[in-house]
């Protein structure tokens, strides 16, 4: 078997209903398994999506193992000598799969293989590739300036407008779409489990670069991923803001200690307390609609921040 694409499962039906089809259409010339893992969906059904797609498997926990967890039970059932992980709420438009496992396999020192991930509206999405977080490149996470500069050291994010069809090296690939050797994945210790949902990609991007090998990032892909289009969404799930908080900031005391994790949180809140101020601020009389919206769900944002970082977030990590 070449390759296994596992996706994790978690009220997804509908996504995977469109996802899987797009798959089978359009990765030829390779043989693949699918296997689904369904982590304790409360929307159930799951197995209507294998009675749609007979050639799937299906395994199902009793259990929320969370990201990591369940991406590892997948791969221990897979057969495959690579391995995709494929978030579900994604789409392929094109030969995506069999461009990425072409580079990886032509590539001696290929780590993690990503490529370009599209919002709904086709617009770049600025989190396929990522440099590994520090806290001035936190505290600096302004989706404008990252345009502006894309080529700035603290985010890097220059291939992704660029056109040059050769691979780039990148620090981190987004966990939406991860291709690697199952041999790799098995000697960097797979995903780690400690992280309950986010920063899982960030954790094992560093794990691959300390066994001596690079993550490229392939442009001449592109792959849809409808759960990345974080501008558009209509409601703010603080709860997830204030979980990513808590696992960067475990990526970080884990890898530059406990100190600097710990001034990873102080200057987020003095962050937070900045924009807020900004944000009353930019509060006059009689301003439109969608800027009132704009600046609510801004400062329901970095209230969430502060809290966190004041030790009064209900999130468990």
């Amino acid at each position: 078997m070449d390759l296994s694409i596992i996706f994790v499962n978690w009220n997804s039906l509908n996504y995977l209903r469109e996802c899987v089809p797009s798959i089978y259409q359009h990765t030829t010339d390779l043989s693949f398994e699918i296997i689904v893992v369904d982590n304790a969906s409360p929307e159930g059904h799951i197995e209507e999506l294998q009675q749609e797609f007979p050639g799937i498997r299906v395994i199902k926990s009793d259990i929320n193992l969370g990201f990591a967890g369940a991406n590892n039970l997948g791969f221990h059932h897979a057969t495959g000598t690579n391995v995709l992980f494929l978030n579900p709420d994604t789409r392929l438009t094109g030969p995506s799969i069999r461009i990425m496992l072409d580079q990886l396999t032509s590539l001696p020192d290929a780590g993690i293989v990503g490529g370009k991930l599209l919002n709904k509206d086709l617009s770049i999405q600025l989190s396929s590739i990522q440099t590994f977080p520090t806290i001035l490149n936190q505290l600096l996470d302004i989706e404008v300036l990252q345009v502006k500069w894309p080529k700035c050291y603290l985010w890097n994010i220059a291939p992704l407008f660029s056109n040059d069809p050769k691979p780039t090296v990148v620090e981190v690939i987004s966990g939406a779409c991860m291709l690697m050797s199952s041999k790799v994945f098995k000697q960097a210790g797979m995903f780690s489990e400690e992280y309950f949902m986010y920063a899982e990609d960030l954790d094992l991007c560093y794990k691959v670069t300390r066994l001596g090998l690079r993550n490229y990032y392939v442009g001449q892909t592109e792959i849809i991923h409808y759960g990345g289009a974080s501008s558009s969404q209509t409601k703010i799930n603080q709860w997830s803001t204030t979980m990513k908080l808590k696992a960067v900031q475990k990526f970080c005391t884990k890898t530059h200690g406990p100190f600097y994790g710990a001034m990873y949180r102080v200057m987020m809140g003095g962050a937070a307390l900045g924009r807020l101020m900004t944000l009353t601020l930019l509060r006059p009389v009689g301003i439109n609609d969608s800027r009132k919206l704009a600046i609510r769900r801004a400062s329901s944002k970095w209230n969430a921040v502060l809290k966190w970082s004041c030790g009064f977030d209900k999130a468990q990590s």
